[in-house]
């Protein structure tokens, strides 16, 4: 998730086995080690602009690297508060604080390779958004409160309600996927695969994608005490292997084009406006629409050359007007 609710989360932890007298310290081993990880995005190379998202939520959020992780953070800080806490204390508040980093980003959609290096599965469980302003507002409180008054039982309050928010999701997720599976079967269709992601910032709008035949079908779906769908569009999947033949094995365009494959899970078509990018189908600025919020740009006539990867994202105002008429589950503007 956003840099501010890793490290939230992370004091949350961290405070919920502090003693009173080392709340504070816990806070900010916590806090420390909760953002620490998402410190890969300084991995980057000006001559191949694929290398940020290969190892963004990479190696650092893997279960595996936790003990270093918490560890190199503790080592970071260590000079700071040397004299109020013996070493393994503090050790135990940031690896508390590391440990949930990759855990809350596999609660997004994003994809993380919790597993390396015995996996390279990105892992997304497709709780919550990478922003939920009602999950940080409210663990963010609770976090403050502990810190300030020394008592870490604000903390393990924060902690439950963390995860019975996430039990919500969990159970709206599902909600969300039946009635995507039911719309598929009116129409007929013969789902391949088909996922359901959270849209920004709530629980209630979800994003439906699913493959049939050679199409992308996207749908929003609102799951409120009422389901309300609306109906999005279909464009066709690209398959490399099948759309871009042309392209020659072996070249540095192929190997960037399979790693993007591999990074948006196959789900790959071309933007609407912008022929030229292959982009991921599963996110886009609406639920409900067909128009990938990033992706690279393809270039036949520079096959070894890395491809850029370019950010499609554009917000304008009848695109919240739309999307706030689906969180009062009213009709589209």
């Amino acid at each position: 998730m956003d840099p501010v609710t890793q490290g939230v989360v992370g004091a949350a932890l961290a405070q919920a086995f502090a003693r009173r007298e080392d709340v504070r310290l816990a806070t900010l081993a916590g806090v420390a080690g909760g953002m620490a990880a998402d410190l890969d995005i300084l991995i980057r190379s000006a001559e191949d602009p694929l290398l940020t998202i290969e190892y963004h939520r990479h190696f650092t959020h893997a279960l595996l690297f936790v003990p270093l992780g918490g560890l190199i953070v503790a080592a970071a800080l260590w000079p700071l508060v040397r004299r109020r806490v013996r070493f393994p204390r503090w050790l135990g508040f940031a690896t508390l604080g590391y440990l949930t980093a990759g855990l809350l980003d596999g609660c997004t959609s994003y994809g993380t390779r919790l597993l390396w290096p015995f996996s390279d599965v990105r892992i997304a469980w497709d709780l919550v958004a990478v922003i939920d302003p009602l999950f940080t507002v409210t663990l963010g409180f609770l976090v403050i409160l502990a810190a300030v008054r020394r008592r870490p039982r604000w903390a393990r309050v924060a902690c439950v309600l963390g995860v019975l928010y996430l039990a919500v999701a969990l159970v709206q997720r599902e909600r969300a996927a039946s009635r995507a599976w039911d719309l598929a079967s009116d129409r007929g269709h013969d789902v391949a695969r088909l996922v359901v992601k959270p849209s920004m910032g709530n629980l209630l709008v979800w994003r439906s994608t699913y493959v049939a035949g050679d199409d992308v079908w996207v749908d929003a779906i609102r799951v409120g005490l009422k389901t309300r769908v609306y109906r999005g569009a279909r464009t066709p999947l690209v398959v490399p292997a099948r759309d871009l033949s042309d392209v020659p094995h072996g070249s540095v365009l192929r190997a960037d084009i399979d790693r993007f494959a591999h990074f948006s899970d196959g789900w790959l078509c071309w933007h609407p406006d912008r022929p030229d990018v292959l982009g991921d189908a599963r996110y886009a600025s609406l639920p409900d629409a067909i128009s990938p919020l990033w992706g690279i740009m393809i270039d036949r006539d520079k096959p070894e050359v890395h491809t850029p990867f370019v950010r499609t994202r554009r917000v304008e105002a009848v695109t919240l007007r739309r999307f706030w008429a689906m969180l009062r589950g009213a009709d589209l503007p």
